[in-house]
């Protein structure tokens, strides 16, 4: 039988307790077969905290869970999988109605699956300055000088400053934790 991906409804803050809470049930209930993956959407991000590289995990989309559930011919869940979800602790209605969940169009969920396995080989960088911000630079040749932020690189974790050096603008590319915004 065909499986589909769901998305779940959940608690917020609370996602990986209910995903936790799930595949125990699915476990106790033998339904490994039918219900074959539980994920929380999440990405591994860097950012420097007091001087201290930390990688922390952030959801993707807070409050959901997705799930990986064979469907009937009909396209629909079966009824002892869709009372286990809907009784799990945490967990709430499905994405798309109430009487008739809508499965995730296969390009979506292949999206969001290339999304996550890639983000597990590096964690990304987490930037909190945006275009068009003042910055300061904190560390480096360039320590002191104030500058704009003309283009953030979040995929390498740098951004491009226009610093004005002897009167003439000119781009600079600086790690993101050497820059504070002013």
């Amino acid at each position: 039988m065909p499986k589909d991906w769901f998305v779940l409804r959940v608690q917020s803050n609370k996602e990986n307790k209910v995903r936790d809470a799930l595949e125990e049930r699915i476990s106790s209930h033998g339904m490994g077969e039918l219900i074959s993956n539980v994920l929380v959407p999440s990405e591994k991000i860097s950012e420097i905290k007091g001087g201290q590289k930390k990688i922390t995990e952030r959801k993707i989309y807070p409050g959901y869970l997705m799930a990986e559930i064979e469907v009937g011919d009909d396209g629909k869940i079966p009824k002892e999988v869709w009372y286990l979800l809907r009784e799990t602790p945490g967990a709430g209605d499905f994405i798309g109605g109430k009487h008739k969940p809508v499965p995730l169009a296969r390009h979506e969920a292949e999206r969001i699956l290339s999304e996550l396995e890639g983000g597990a080989e590096a964690p990304k960088a987490k930037i909190d300055i945006n275009q068009g911000d003042k910055i300061r630079i904190k560390e480096g040749p360039f320590e002191n000088y104030d500058g704009l932020v003309e283009e953030v690189l979040s995929d390498s974790g740098r951004v491009k400053i226009i610093l004005n050096i002897f009167g003439r603008a000119t781009p600079v590319e600086l790690e993101y934790w050497q820059v504070e915004i002013i």
